[in-house]
């Protein structure tokens, strides 16, 4: 069986990989773009904080994209799901990697971009899933302006809640922490107390769709109606290519590499929310910084085949 043979393949077809494409293309390397169609942000509506492109719906975003990346002839899109990724044999002699896609056909890449993202679990509580990407939300730079005026609530007791909270405050009329239950120290207590920040300890027992955006239900006492929910998730590789190539991972879960998108093994970068340099705490989750993660990988990648095709002599 015959295996195509590219410069690069880049695995994931959100912003991340598709500038990480874009950058390899148009300095006419050959590369394989797949895509398994499947995104962190398709529960939302439109994407935001992104110059020229805030308000636009993702589904736009991609198609602008591809349109951008059928114009390079060295491009190549496919829409398939990805099996595996693993090194095609001696990986310090430069062999490169196999990719090998659902239905068992193979590429062969000299360098892989990874650039699969994240996964969002939410708390179980009812009603909540169905509002995600909209009125329930987990970052004020994606979402926060679109509640502006109105009462935001904030669900948890975790260490962020009061930060959060505070940042919040600027865009809403009227900020309410729901602890579900948990506690909240007394320092944090009287830092959002002091700024006008609410806190409700009530179980709550469900969410709802309303005229204003949803109603909160708790175990106990009166419903909340709130424009928005900012709620905080559980984040998980949406891919098991880190795993499989045991890659150096960050408390995080993210991947860690350098500042250049490189990662533990030789030949493999990643770029986008999957990743982040180990000063970080975690990935920025933005199309914005995911593009230019996957610019920053792709130049790599440009380079590091570079120095490999014309070495320089090491001066005697």
């Amino acid at each position: 069986m015959q295996i195509d043979q590219y410069d690069v393949i880049v695995v994931g077809g959100g912003p991340a990989g598709l500038q990480a494409a874009l950058t390899l293309g148009r300095m006419h390397h050959q590369v394989l773009l797949l895509d398994s169609g499947s995104y962190r942000n398709d529960p939302t509506g439109h994407l935001h904080n992104f110059v020229t492109r805030d308000g636009t719906p993702p589904s736009e975003f991609r198609a602008l994209a591809h349109r951008d990346l059928d114009e390079y002839a060295t491009v190549e899109r496919r829409s398939t799901t990805v099996a595996s990724v693993e090194p095609a044999g001696d990986n310090a002699a430069g062999d490169g990697f196999t990719v090998t896609l659902a239905d068992g056909s193979q590429a062969l890449g000299r360098r892989v971009v990874l650039a699969t993202g994240l996964r969002d679990t939410l708390p179980e509580l009812p009603g909540l899933e169905e509002l995600w990407g909209d009125v329930v939300a987990h970052c004020p730079f994606c979402h926060g302006h679109e509640f502006a005026g109105g009462h935001v609530a904030l669900l948890g007791a975790g260490p962020h809640v009061s930060r959060l909270a505070l940042m919040v405050s600027r865009i809403a009329d009227r900020v309410t922490v729901l602890t579900d239950g948990g506690d909240l120290d007394a320092p944090t207590l009287s830092l959002l107390s002091g700024a006008g920040v609410a806190v409700r300890d009530d179980r709550v027992s469900g969410l709802a769709p309303s005229e204003t955006g949803a109603t909160v239900s708790f175990a106990a006492g009166p419903d909340e109606e709130a424009a928005g929910v900012f709620v905080s998730t559980t984040l998980t590789q949406s891919a098991p290519f880190a795993e499989q190539l045991g890659l150096a991972m960050l408390p995080s879960g993210g991947i860690e590499v350098d500042v250049m998108g490189r990662t533990s093994l030789p030949g493999v970068y990643a770029a986008g929310d999957l990743a982040h340099v180990a000063e970080l705490p975690m990935a920025f989750a933005s199309v914005l910084t995911a593009a230019s993660a996957g610019l920053v990988a792709g130049a790599a990648c440009v380079a590091d085949l570079l120095a490999i095709d014309h070495p320089v002599p090491v001066p005697a």
